[in-house]
């Protein structure tokens, strides 16, 4: 996003760096990614609070209509299920060089993240600890987690059948500042796709061919990050 910008700035690997986790805590920030210019601070992908930090215009893009937006988070969840359930067992606790993160812990953080959001609507917050914690130790293999999603995904649901036509328009208190349901929602549904796209990424490194995998066409619309890690 900053290149895009043509904005210059330095990249700060914060894994196995004690200065830049002290930092970050100066600076308040208890999860990455973020951009940081002097002492202020825009957390997480945020194309518009990155761009007034740093003083450039964007024009941010038409945002999905929530009925969309859910359908395509269903449809990542679902490809998910698909995704873990391919990872061999004995392969679970593989770490990619890029990230210090197991395969199991990402399958799980997919739904995890993704029922953060009907949770966070309705306790009006979002705290960090939902979307770190660690995998439960009763979900041993892909199956486990891709049934542990099927529950998340009729979760998700069965808020929406409840949920009133305004309550997209409600704002809800989450660690990273307050946002309305409706951009929450988005949010959830492109971290959760952004991690789709990582477990791809994963079985390709264990010579696994997704199985029928999502396309860049069923991206379109999300505010994507273009890495992928």
């Amino acid at each position: 996003m900053l290149s895009s910008f043509g904005v210059a700035f330095e990249a700060v690997n914060v894994e196995g760096n004690p200065a830049a986790l002290k930092e970050l805590e100066r600076l308040g920030v208890a999860l990455v990614p973020a951009v940081a210019l002097a002492d202020q601070v825009v957390h997480g992908w945020n194309p518009n609070g990155v761009a007034e930090l740093v003083g450039v215009e964007y024009a941010e893009p038409v945002r999905l209509e929530p009925v969309e937006l859910l359908d395509r988070l269903d449809r990542v969840l679902a490809a998910s299920q698909r995704a873990i359930r391919q990872v061999p067992t004995d392969k679970l606790e593989f770490k990619p060089p890029q990230r210090d993160r197991t395969i199991r812990q990402l399958g799980y953080h997919v739904f995890r993240l993704s029922v953060a959001f009907p949770l966070a609507v309705e306790q009006n917050r979002l705290p960090e600890e939902w979307l770190t914690e660690p995998a439960p130790r009763s979900l041993q293999d892909g199956d486990a987690i891709a049934r542990y999603g099927e529950g998340v995904r009729a979760r998700l649901k069965e808020w929406y059948h409840a949920a009133p036509a305004e309550s997209f328009d409600w704002v809800v208190d989450t660690y990273y500042g307050p946002q309305t349901t409706w951009g929450l929602l988005e949010r959830t549904t492109w971290h959760a796709a952004q991690h789709l796209r990582q477990l791809y990424a994963l079985l390709e490194m264990l010579g696994v061919a997704p199985d029928r995998p999502m396309t860049d066409a069923d991206f379109t619309g999300l505010p994507l990050p273009k890495a992928l890690w």
